[in-house]
């Protein structure tokens, strides 16, 4: 694959994020992925949502993990949208486009990893059709032990000298290095690329920083408005 769109949330800028008309717009626009974010509710499924909280993102209040699916199912995440289950989304996007999961919340990794499998197995779809990331490290490394097929994204929110780039690749052998555009040099994305693995930066929606970015060499960008990609 050549450079990599990636659709943020979906395609956060034009929907209310990571909701099933979200990712239909995503796909619409013609992203090569689509990046979401789990966590575990309180009655054991996998849903989409950024924040551990429902707050921000819905009329509702309080914890995801304290909620059931059914609670859940009641809350309005915009324009009359409900948080979605991980299972509606892989049947609404169909192998349209890439999935970048990013396990967000405490034992994520042995439910996605089943979920993948699963789909694999039954559906058809292809262990290259996901990326798995997460700023928790240690649901990487869980899920790499679980399902070592998939491709790792490893997520870094702040890029200081120790640990550097080389301690993440030696860690995780990721298949990219997910970094903040406020981190990417062209100089930086040289050494990932030398060290075995690709660069995907987030989050950028101003056209002029888009082009900015990609004339260093990175191998994708995640944007709220993947159409700008």
């Amino acid at each position: 694959m050549s450079f990599i769109k990636i659709g943020h949330r979906g395609a956060a800028g034009y929907e209310p994020e990571n909701t099933l008309r979200s990712f239909k717009k995503a796909i619409k626009l013609g992203v090569d992925m689509i990046e979401l974010d789990v966590y575990v509710c309180a009655s054991g499924e996998l849903v989409a949502i950024h924040d551990d909280e429902v707050d921000r993102t819905t009329d509702g209040r309080g914890l995801v993990v304290k909620k059931t699916l059914k609670e859940l199912r009641k809350l309005n995440a915009g324009q009359g949208q409900k948080i979605p289950t991980l299972v509606q989304i892989l049947n609404l996007v169909k192998q349209k486009a890439q999935l970048n999961i990013e396990l967000k919340g405490l034992g994520t990794a042995a439910p996605a990893a089943a979920l993948i499998e699963k789909f694999v197995v039954k559906k058809n779809w292809l262990y290259d059709d996901f990326l798995v990331s997460s700023f928790n490290h240690r649901e990487l490394v869980l899920f790499a032990k679980i399902l070592p097929q998939v491709r790792l994204g490893v997520l870094i929110s702040r890029l200081r000298k120790r640990p550097g780039v080389t301690y993440y690749q030696k860690k995780f052998r990721p298949w990219s290095i997910n970094l903040p555009a406020k981190s990417v040099s062209k100089k930086l994305v040289a050494k990932i690329h030398n060290l075995g693995s690709r660069v995907l930066v987030w989050t950028v929606d101003k056209p002029k920083q888009i082009k900015k970015i990609k004339a260093m060499g990175v191998d994708g960008i995640f944007s709220n408005f993947p159409d700008r990609l």
